[in-house]
């Protein structure tokens, strides 16, 4: 009698103790919720300040970016109305080559303007890469001029 007491008083015991160990700490879960409910909160109010930082900033570097690329079109604009008063001067058959050149040199010219001008400035377009491309075009179309003109020269 006395092992059966002593075994049902120790399985008594243990079963109390994992009852009692297996019991939600609804506390600190209900806190640790609270915390990460704040950080989201935070991160969100975070991410929209820094949009509106990201959108000032871009709409200032945008417009001085306009304003210099519209100065360098109309520059190249004038460099190839130059350039097609040398070729009728001229009158050689050469110049049926170079007028192509120059007729595709305005296009590209024409589809800069175009393209600066159609441009969305807003959070959903990639400002990095539209001014790298755009540069990288500026830049090829400049130096076409160029070469053109030390060949031309010749």
């Amino acid at each position: 009698m006395k092992k059966s007491i002593f075994t049902l008083a120790i399985a008594t015991f243990v079963i109390g103790s994992v009852l009692t160990s297996c019991k939600p700490n609804t506390d600190k879960e209900q806190t640790a919720q609270e915390s990460v409910d704040s950080a989201k909160v935070a991160v969100t109010a975070a991410e929209a300040d820094l949009d509106q930082a990201r959108r000032v900033a871009t709409a200032e570097e945008w417009q001085a970016f306009k304003d210099e690329t519209n100065t360098k079109i109309n520059d190249n604009n004038a460099k190839i109305a130059e350039l097609k008063l040398k070729i009728k001067k001229t009158g050689k058959d050469i110049d049926k080559a170079y007028q192509k050149s120059i007729d595709t040199m305005e296009q590209k010219n024409k589809d800069l303007k175009v393209k600066i001008d159609s441009y969305k400035n807003d959070v959903n377009s990639d400002w990095k890469s539209f001014k790298r491309e755009f540069n990288h075009d500026m830049d090829e179309l400049g130096q076409s001029l160029k070469d053109f003109t030390v060949n031309n020269k010749n």
